[in-house]
């Protein structure tokens, strides 16, 4: 992997991280850095879980990668943001 594949994965996480934010409802508690930190751990899955079902290289934008890093956000962000705002009451 090229520094330039590590970078963009990263900023790619980022807004996968915003996006998974977005989809959860309801107010989240927790900082933004831990959202980010979320996006690009669902991003590395989604790439991960994509390649295993064999839908990772298409031709163009990877729509079905792109739906299972934000469903992996979302699921990260609600199960932080539940027992993060917990343990800060």
């Amino acid at each position: 992997m090229h520094v330039g594949g590590i970078i963009s994965g990263i900023i790619i996480g980022l807004i996968i991280g915003a996006l998974g934010r977005l989809v959860v409802p309801g107010k989240q508690n927790i900082p933004i850095w831990l959202t980010l930190v979320i996006g690009v751990v669902a991003a590395l899955l989604g790439t991960a879980v994509a390649g295993a079902l064999d839908v990772a290289d298409t031709n163009g934008i990877d729509w079905i990668e792109l739906l299972i890093q934000v469903v992996f956000a979302a699921i990260g962000v609600a199960i932080v943001a539940g027992t993060y705002g917990r343990r800060r009451i």
